[in-house]
């Protein structure tokens, strides 16, 4: 008789969504093998991309961060008037989340450290409107 291998490795899934929008620079970056590598050794075992009509843009965002995942928000730079850019740049700021371009996610899946990001407590805004007030260059209260 054989021996039973008792040890089931966890799966562990990145979650890539492009929505609605045409990003084929992220779809690109996450295909190389230096970012399916990369990820291999942060533990990851799988990649599901979805694609098609579901985009939530920073509800997707937030979603996430509710659910206490680790999130990197690739930006697309080809988008006019990204609301999800200079969001995701704030709350990068504040270590709720990674921000990348898609020339960078190599590096910054590489540099991350799941642990070092801050949890995400929904229900007071004000912390958040005020970095993106500040971005944006709205004077302070």
């Amino acid at each position: 008789m054989g021996e039973i291998d008792d040890t089931v490795k966890e799966k562990r899934v990145v979650f890539v969504t492009v929505g609605t929008t045409c990003f084929d620079a992220l779809l690109r970056a996450v295909d190389t093998l230096e970012v399916k590598n990369e990820l291999f050794k942060k533990g990851y075992t799988d990649i599901l991309i979805q694609m098609g009509h579901s985009h939530k843009g920073s509800g997707s965002i937030f979603e996430t961060l509710q659910l206490g995942k680790s999130l990197i928000v690739v930006v697309n730079e080809d988008l006019m008037d990204n609301h999800q850019s200079e969001l995701a740049e704030v709350l990068a700021e504040i270590k709720h989340l990674y921000c990348a371009r898609p020339q960078t996610l190599y590096k910054t899946i590489s540099d991350m450290d799941p642990g070092s990001l801050v949890p995400y407590q929904p229900g007071d805004a004000k912390p958040v409107a005020k970095l993106i007030n500040r971005y944006l260059g709205f004077p302070e209260d």
